[in-house]
């Protein structure tokens, strides 16, 4: 209830008294000086007045009050309707499992539980075209502890029609994104074979596939290889110190326990990415630079099963998209600079090597600036890191590559090569002289000359050390 002064015309002018229920609703106003009262209705105006009519009581004139704007100043209560409008609506939501982003699907959750996706549930009971809406892109929120909805197998592929296989597909797709937690090998036992069936059906449907895959098809295959491969590696890579050939060989790396899903999964997407049914030009939408940049990052796995599925994925994607070529060199490069210059912690360098030295091999001639730019900027730095043994191998054979494809180039690896040439450390010594050896075979008398003297003059050094492997 508020309180407003008002000013009555008609009769001659009166003030009085309005009181404000602050709703529209009839007030009573008080008249000082003749009038006993006046009943009037009240209506806000403009934000600051108040235009209330009324009939007076006394010879049945019509009157007519306007209020200051003191009304509106004083408090009121709000209805919960109208506090959720100021504050931009209801704060009430209801989140759609169906329509959740990809970016939140990718991985297990922190605490190792499954994640479950509801659309797990009793699929086996329809199997009609695929529903959108009832089975959403990339669906896969988290179960409460360790129980779980209801995962059954859907049907095979040859107990339903033709017509409804590539729907059986999708459904099929949808249900492995469902990850498991293998850190705890009595959790979920049924589920996981379940799963591991469905993904083997999956492979052989790829691989007999008779049809051009559609867009809807690419689209849910990239979101499920995505949710089951994209994840955080743990434990975190080794400190790579100075490491002997030997060792290489002793030291067992780290394996995913989830290897048993991973490894099909890696083995469905090798063959559609393979398929002559995928048609690069409407698959680069889904397998785009985000997703390279994310297939990239597996290499840092320690796993070695897993990097040699990597290699020949990766492989398939430059030769088949060539629109990516360019990025996924780029990309590869900034993980060497980052590599070389910045952590020299990388657990995949010799894989991405034995990629580019398939790439190199194929370079057209001559050799394109942006190719010489890699071979300076790149491939002669990762000589630097102490760890050179773990990827000596394949990074001696592009050098190799670029000095067989533009003879030119053998100065300018010769000089490299001295640039980084170890000190102190005798084993990284050796290693470089049987690089060099292998350069100097292909290197030209032209440009042997360029840079002979420093040459010598480095293997004098050597022939002074210590270290019987440097001096023979």
């Amino acid at each position: 209830m508020a309180v407003g002064l008002c000013l009555i015309v008609g009769m001659g002018c009166r003030s009085g008294f309005v009181l404000d229920c602050g709703y529209g609703l009839p007030v009573v106003l008080w008249v000082c000086g003749g009038w006993n009262f006046c009943v009037m209705v009240v209506a806000p105006w403009v934000s600051d007045l108040l235009l209330a009519w009324g009939a007076g009581r006394r010879h049945g004139v019509w009157v007519a009050g306007m209020g200051c704007g003191i009304l509106s100043k004083l408090p009121r209560k709000t209805s919960k309707t109208s506090d959720n409008r100021e504050h931009g609506g209801s704060h009430t939501t209801f989140s759609n499992p169906y329509t959740s982003s990809r970016g939140s699907d990718l991985g297990t959750s922190k605490s190792g539980n499954l994640i479950n996706s509801q659309l797990a549930i009793n699929y086996a009971s329809d199997i009609g075209p695929y529903d959108d809406k009832k089975f959403a892109r990339g669906a896969n929120p988290k179960a409460n502890g360790n129980s779980m909805p209801s995962y059954e197998a859907l049907p095979g592929f040859k107990d339903v029609p033709s017509s409804e296989k590539q729907s059986l597909f999708i459904k099929k797709l949808i249900i492995c994104c469902v990850i498991f937690d293998f850190t705890d090998p009595t959790k979920h036992i049924k589920e996981k074979e379940i799963k591991r069936q469905t993904l083997l059906e999956l492979v052989e449907y790829v691989t007999s596939a008779n049809g051009k895959f559609t867009e809807t098809v690419m689209q849910e295959v990239i979101t499920m290889v995505s949710a089951n491969l994209f994840r955080t590696f743990s434990p975190q890579p080794r400190e790579n110190t100075v490491i002997e050939a030997f060792d290489l060989e002793e030291e067992e790396p780290s394996m995913d326990p989830a290897w048993p899903h991973l490894q099909i999964v890696f083995e469905f997407f090798l063959r559609f990415v393979s398929s002559s049914e995928l048609d690069a030009k409407l698959a680069k939408k889904y397998i785009d630079h985000s997703f390279i940049l994310k297939l990239l990052d597996l290499f840092d796995s320690e796993d070695i099963r897993e990097k040699e599925y990597l290699k020949t994925i990766l492989h398939r994607i430059y030769g088949k998209f060539m629109v990516h070529r360019p990025f996924i060199r780029k990309a590869t490069n900034n993980i060497f600079y980052h590599f070389v210059f910045e952590t020299e912690k990388h657990n995949g360098i010799a894989e991405l090597l034995e990629i580019l030295g398939s790439i190199v091999n194929g370079f057209a001639l001559p050799l394109k600036e942006e190719h010489k730019l890699f071979l300076v900027r790149a491939l002669i730095p990762l000589h630097k890191p102490k760890c050179l043994a773990m990827y000596q191998q394949q990074l001696s054979y592009c050098i190799t590559q670029f000095v067989e494809k533009d003879c030119k180039l053998a100065d300018t690896v010769i000089r490299g090569l001295l640039k980084y040439w170890p000190i102190t450390n005798s084993s990284k010594e050796v290693m470089f002289l049987n690089e060099l050896e292998e350069v100097l075979e292909a290197t030209q008398s032209p440009e042997f000359q360029h840079c002979m003297v420093p040459l010598f003059r480095q293997i004098a050094r050597c022939l002074n050390s210590a270290h019987f492997q440097v001096i023979s």
